[in-house]
This record gives C-alpha cells, structure tokens and sequence, in this order.
C-alpha cells in the first residue's frame, strides 16, 4: 500500500502554471516513522510529593505550571501518564534525570 502525499507550491494570480510535486510513501515507511516516535510515562508513587513531581516535570521537561501540575494530578489518580512525546533519542536523556530524581517512569 502507497500513500500519495501531494506538495503544491504557493502560486500567485500572476502565474499561469502550478507546479506540483507528487511523492509516494509506503506503508512500511511510514510505520517506520511513527515507530519513531515514543512517550515518557509517568508511574504514581507513594514516595515524592506532589510538588517535587511538579518541580521535576518543570525542570526535565519543560512542562509550564499548570501542564505539569495536571500531569502530576492525572498519574496519581490514574497510576500513570505520558508527560512528553518525542524521538527516542531524544527521550532517553530525559527518562535517566527523572529515574535520578527518583520519579518512576518508563519509554513506551
């Protein structure tokens, strides 16, 4: 299975002629790049305060006040939350200062 991806570049009323460009993907290659893309989750302990959690998806993650305070709220009620998104690459650092900080959390 292909999936055709059309590219069509701004013209304006001047112009005659559109160029458009046509690329096709297959399905593998596009499951190659969504399977690209992981999540950190956040496991709820009985061990850190609500405010150190916080404080801790501030720092790391760069959540603002409000994000990582409903973060925190959905993983204690929930008993996890994802709380970033991103490459795996990219995550892994992340993951390590937070398991350093003493937060449970895990790539999925």
């Amino acid at each position: 299975m292909h999936l055709r991806i059309l590219i069509v570049n701004n013209v304006t009323d001047n112009q005659e002629n559109k160029m458009v460009k046509e690329r096709t993907k297959s399905s593998d290659q596009i499951d190659e790049q969504m399977s690209d893309k992981r999540e950190i989750i956040l496991y709820n302990d009985n061990v850190n305060t609500f405010d150190f959690v916080i404080e801790t998806l501030i720092d790391v993650c760069e959540h603002d006040p409000i994000t990582a305070e409903q973060c925190t709220l959905i993983a204690h009620y929930n008993g996890k939350c994802p709380v970033k998104s991103g490459d795996l690459d990219d995550l892994i650092p992340l993951t390590k200062e937070m398991t350093n900080r003493g937060l449970t959390v895990s790539i999925k």
